[in-house]
């Protein structure tokens, strides 16, 4: 929420400096996100006044002026706008000031050959506007010499993040209000004007909901001219970020954003027959000041009248009845609608507006009449016309909810001693009222309290959060105990393993587009969100490989020529009785080049599957899981190759990663180009250690007598996987047998067909003594006999 310090002063007297209300705010826990003030840009600027305007000598649609800055002799300046004429008063940009709008530094130069001191500007250049056909002319009593910036009120512009539990804060005078009780100055309210009104309203205003809409106030006023509002508002309403419209569009968006309470106006020719707050019908549509249709359902709550729905209740007005150039006769509205209907319709029409955000956060029930008041007077002030009385239906809300508070318990809760007589003080100046037993009574516009514990954080940030000491826990004597979860070990193992192979860690969304998620669903039900950020954002992903997929096509499009990427997080799915099932996971996809071109490597190697393999091997191992025993099996799922991709299991069912090339159709489906290699580590998969906790890998211990190695060659059927026939190597002799590892496959001449020579060295430890000659032919009969039951012979 933007407001200008200018704005701010109409509710709160103080003399404060703009760092003093800044510290302020973010000491009562409204954070500033940033102060901009408009003066800074404007140095430099001036009111100035032509004398001359003469043509330029060398140019058709130029003018050379002399202009008077209030100091010294005229200034010589080139003008091109073409309302530029001697006698008017403008804005001068002198040497050294900075243009706004595109950060140009003014300097003395020449323009076709004429000198020219400065820039005469437009209101676009000095973005206070979109206007550009010419310079800015300003009145004939505007002080020349005068700063632009002093002139034209420029005030400074905070910019604070109000949280949700405080609408009554997405105003300035709720903003106000907590200054003054941090001791920054003193609360002035409004001044509500008596306005009986002449006559009875001529419009029957009706509720028919009353659960979606409790009240519904108006009045009409007519005679009413809607032209341009006034400048003190439209600077005010530019500064909060808002686009001026109208008068009484603009009289109604200045209401919401100096109350926090929003309303509407209608144009009263428009409407036929009484207005109602009803629920809508199936299937009805309303075209919104969006300029977007909206279908509607029988749980919304709209305002309507004979001939159909002008307005979706708190959210956003209808196109058909709003306020034009034309309007002369209007009906206002202040109502107040139930927060929960406002959210889910909100929810379900995918709309939001500034009237939602305070509406479902719930507004100030007790307002209404003020409200309305302060709006009337706006309108008559800034369009004429004549009110009349006020037509009121249904009530709001009026029972205070009143919280038995101990003061004792911000010394127990909050940390800090506050003495109670400052206590008191401090509820009150919040509007609170104090019994004298304690029995505090919270003002209607405080949805947020709800016991005893919102009151002391309401007496602790006003007191002063930086007053709370900071006390360390209390520590158990002697070693402390590991904090970490056996899977949060894992997961740092894992990161720095991935970092060291030279992977760069991505921290990709959680939520994923529907289409994407169901391509990597494989059957399993989503978990869908009720309240998404936005349609692209709407169901949690059931893996990583999407968010990782995307990242590297991003990359890619920007010109990057290979991704190494990985990330751990959790897929999430739909459990028993519906509850959330998250699974600890790790992502990995390699895309682009493996290596670069070059003169000793040629062209450009891409990834390849064996590449996604090491990659689930290496991680495997760090992450401890028994890569000895691992199966490689296929079905890595629809959206891999079938021919390049398989599966690491520990057993036929107990599935630990996945890994492969990509299939060209997933490659399609997500716009990305090819090959793309990924692997997925389910970390939920991994066997836990006996004893408890994980495998985790023995302390290195160095043999003490020298490892030998043998070689053997087999010929195998041609269908066999290297991998269990190494398998049945290394189980032949576990003892003694270190490691096995395939350094040769051969097809073709010398072997017969339909079978493959594979080379295999195994690595032997000796125990307490070097091997016999008798115990080395001991265990390399063992060896080929094992290989023997895989349909391997020794080669002759």
């Amino acid at each position: 929420m933007k407001f200008s310090l200018e704005w701010l002063k109409d509710y709160l007297e103080t003399d404060a400096s703009v760092a003093d209300i800044a510290s302020a705010l973010n000491r009562i826990g409204h954070e500033v996100e940033g102060v901009e003030d408009p003066a800074d840009k404007l140095a430099g600027f001036r009111v100035a006044h032509v004398l001359t305007a003469g043509p330029h000598p060398d140019a058709d649609k130029l003018q050379v002026l002399s202009v008077d800055t209030g100091e010294g002799d005229p200034l010589q300046v080139v003008c091109g706008a073409p309302n530029a004429r001697a006698g008017m008063k403008g804005v001068l940009g002198l040497p050294g000031a900075v243009v706004p709008a595109n950060g140009m530094e003014l300097r003395k130069s020449a323009i076709r050959g004429v000198e020219s001191n400065g820039m005469m500007c437009s209101v676009r250049e000095l973005e206070l506007g979109d206007e550009h056909d010419g310079i800015i002319e300003l009145p004939g009593d505007a002080p020349t010499g005068t700063s632009f910036a002093e002139y034209s009120n420029a005030s400074p512009v905070f910019d604070v993040a109000i949280t949700p539990n405080r609408p009554d804060c997405m105003g300035v005078m709720g903003i106000a209000r907590d200054l003054a009780a941090a001791g920054l100055g003193t609360f002035k309210g409004p001044e509500v004007p008596a306005i009986e009104g002449e006559g009875a309203c001529p419009t029957e205003v009706r509720i028919d909901d009353p659960e979606g809409c409790p009240a519904f106030y108006g009045r009409v006023i007519r005679g009413v001219t809607n032209g341009a509002s006034p400048d003190w508002m439209q600077r005010r309403l530019k500064a909060a970020g808002q686009r001026p419209i109208s008068a009484l569009v603009d009289c109604t968006n200045y209401l919401m954003l100096s109350t926090g309470r929003p309303a509407h106006v209608y144009d009263l020719a428009k409407l036929s027959g009484a207005v109602a707050a009803r629920r809508a019908k199936n299937g009805e549509t309303v075209e919104a000041l969006n300029e977007k249709t909206y279908t509607l359902d029988d749980t919304m709550t709209v305002i309507a009248d004979d001939a159909g729905v002008h307005d979706i209740a708190g959210i956003m007005g209808g196109e058909h009845s709003g306020a034009g150039e034309d309007t002369s006769d209007v009906l206002l509205e202040i109502a107040y609608f139930d927060p929960t209907r406002i959210g889910v319709t909100g929810r379900k029409l995918g709309l939001a507006s500034d009237a939602r955000t305070r509406f479902e956060r719930g507004v100030d029930p007790a307002f209404l009449d003020d409200g309305l008041a302060l709006l009337t007077d706006l309108i008559v002030q800034t369009c004429g016309g004549t009110p009349t009385q006020v037509v009121r239906a249904g009530e709001a809300p009026n029972k205070p909810k009143v919280v038995a508070f101990d003061p004792g318990l911000t010394a127990r809760l909050g940390g800090v001693d506050v003495p109670q007589d400052e206590q008191r003080a401090i509820l009150e100046a919040l509007d609170f009222q104090v019994a004298g037993d304690w029995q505090v009574t919270c003002p209607l516009r405080r949805h947020d309290i709800e016991g005893p514990a919102d009151l002391v954080e309401e007496v602790v940030r006003i007191y002063g959060l930086d007053k709370v000491e900071s006390v360390a826990l209390p520590r158990v004597e002697g070693v402390a105990r590991p904090t970490a979860t056996p899977l949060q070990q894992v997961e740092r193992k894992l990161r720095r393993a991935a970092a060291a192979r030279g992977l760069n860690e991505a921290v990709t969304w959680s939520f994923l587009p529907t289409a994407d998620a169901e391509y990597f669903a494989d059957g399993a039900q989503l978990w869908v969100l009720d309240n998404p950020i936005s349609e692209d954002m709407k169901v949690m992903r059931p893996s990583l490989i999407p968010g990782l997929l995307s990242a590297a096509k991003r990359n890619a499009d920007r010109g990057a020529a290979g991704a190494h990427l990985f990330e751990i997080g959790r897929r999430y799915f739909v459990g028993k009785d519906g509850a959330s099932d998250e699974k600890p996971t790790l992502g990995v996809v390699l895309a682009g080049e493996k290596t670069a071109r070059g003169w000793s490597t040629g062209k450009a190697v891409p990834f390849d599957a064996y590449d996604a393999k090491a990659e689930a091997m290496a991680l495997l191992e760090a992450a401890g899981a028994p890569i000895d025993n691992l199966m490689v099996m296929g079905e890595a799922g629809n959206q891999f190759h079938p021919g390049q991709s398989a599966t690491l299991r520990l057993g036929p069912k107990n599935v630990l990663a996945r890994f492969g090339a990509l299939h060209p159709r997933t490659l399609k489906a997500f716009d990305a180009d090819g090959p793309v290699m990924a692997v997925e580590i389910f970390l939920d998969a991994l066997p836990a250690k006996k004893g408890g906790g994980s495998f985790a890998r023995a302390a290195y211990a160095p043999p003490a007598l020298q490892t030998i190695s043998r070689d053997f060659a087999f010929l195998v059927p041609g269908e066999l996987a290297a991998a269990d026939l190494v398998r049945a190597v290394k189980g032949a002799a576990k003892q003694a047998i270190v490691s096995a590892r395939v350094f040769d496959v051969f097809a073709g001449q010398g072997v017969p067909e339909g079978k493959k020579s594979v080379a295999v060295e195994v690595l032997l430890k000796p125990g307490e003594k070097s091997f016999t000659d008798a115990e080395i032919k001991a265990i390399s009969d063992k060896i080929v006999a094992a290989a023997a039951k895989q349909g391997a012979e020794l080669r002759g």
